[in-house]
């Protein structure tokens, strides 16, 4: 995506913009193409907010392109109606379809791979553009973000940030961002890759024919966040839930409340300094891989199958899965295992055979005989298969 990843990430990752022309001669067409945008518009009636309309750098009201209607006898609305969709991407509409990292597999699988690499939160949306159209005013992100572009051609301009490293609260007015000076044009074509930092002020608008392109947003951890964590531990220290000066917003309250900010302020440099870093690093960590969503595609054939599971099948860890030691709480009898969204306790006494299921190597149930009797064994197994972690590619 970026050539040569290390060099990428040395000179260039949370720097500046970096482009690569043609690091996918196939234009991506493995994470999304085309006829697929067609396929999900078209045929799977999707619904708002999945997608949205916008159109020279505002959005269109949802009511002009999609329907109700109902269910099982129950109203749904915010389905597409392809008709009025169709006639609004005519009239010069783009389609953006949201976090396409939580509904198309391979973007799925593709950004899953980021986060493992990156250990970041990945998001993904794609981005259908008619000729000669612009969807979005000039603008910043506040998350790093990778253009892949899939089909046509697009026409870009890049900014100087109007905030250095924004955080999400830091906003710009399309007045500021409009004013930023350019740093540079560029034509994307099917395959080219264009990275942009937070912050950098960027626009895009197709040029001959329809275009679609990806981008990959990354949602970095910062020290900001770092200080946040460190801070929600400050409710703990007793001093710093005392009240304010009765009175303190009152006119002539002035001297007692700067004289309680002034305390307060001396009392957390005190606080700051005895700080265990190591739970703040720990619950950072936790964090990240406790909100990862399990990829889990083909689980009910898994779970269908476990009926027949013996020692000959042969199983292996799922590719991309999560599972990670979870905190250590003392207890000495227990693993405790964060699979994503939830946690998985068992017996301290399989550690050595879940370590063994882990490590990415394909073998028959067969293989545990030395670590677990055959009943517990299978009961392992079928656990690991159930949560997701382990999958049976077949037989002995």
């Amino acid at each position: 995506m970026v050539g040569d990843a290390a060099r990428f990430l040395d000179h260039d990752w949370a720097r500046r913009p970096h482009r690569l022309e043609h690091p996918d001669p196939g234009g991506f067409a493995d994470l999304l193409s085309l006829t697929a945008v067609d396929h999900v518009l078209t045929t799977t009636a999707p619904r708002t907010p999945s997608f949205r309309l916008v159109k020279d750098g505002q959005p269109l009201a949802p009511g002009s392109y999609t329907r109700s209607g109902r269910v099982g006898g129950r109203p749904y609305d915010g389905a597409a109606d392809v008709a009025r969709l169709s006639a609004a991407v005519s009239d010069g509409a783009t389609v953006v379809l949201q976090s396409l990292h939580r509904s198309w597999a391979p973007l799925a699988r593709f950004c899953r791979d980021l986060e493992l690499a990156l250990t970041f939160p990945v998001q993904a949306n794609a981005y259908l553009t008619p000729a000669g159209a612009t969807a979005l005013a000039p603008h910043h992100d506040t998350h790093d973000v990778f253009v892949l572009q899939v089909h046509g051609h697009k026409h870009w301009r890049v900014s100087e940030p109007v905030v250095e490293a924004p955080l999400p609260r830091h906003r710009s007015t399309r007045e500021s961002a409009a004013a930023q000076p350019l740093l540079f044009e560029a034509d994307l074509a099917p395959g080219d890759c264009l990275y942009l930092p937070r912050g950098y002020v960027h626009a895009a608008s197709a040029q001959e024919g329809m275009s679609l392109h990806i981008t990959i947003g990354v949602h970095v951890v910062t020290a900001h966040d770092v200080l946040t964590a460190v801070v929600a531990r400050a409710g703990e220290h007793p001093a710093f839930r005392a009240p304010l000066p009765v009175g303190f917003a009152a006119p002539g309250g002035d001297k007692a409340l700067l004289e309680a900010v002034e305390a307060c302020v001396a009392e957390a440099q005190t606080w700051l300094r005895g700080v265990d870093a190591a739970p703040v690093a720990e619950g950072l960590r936790h964090r990240f891989w406790a909100q990862r969503l399990p990829l889990l595609e083909g689980q009910l054939l898994q779970v269908a199958a476990l009926d027949r599971l013996d020692d000959a099948a042969v199983v292996r860890r799922r590719p991309q899965s999560i599972c990670v030691p979870g905190a250590d709480t003392g207890d000495g009898d227990s693993l405790r295992l964060v699979l994503g969204d939830r946690q998985l306790v068992l017996p301290r006494t399989v550690e050595p055979a879940v370590r063994r299921l882990l490590d990415g190597t394909a073998r028959p149930v067969s293989a545990l005989a030395d670590l677990l009797d055959a009943p517990s064994r299978l009961v392992l197994v079928r656990r690991l298969v159930r949560e997701g972690v382990v999958e049976v590619t077949g037989a002995h």
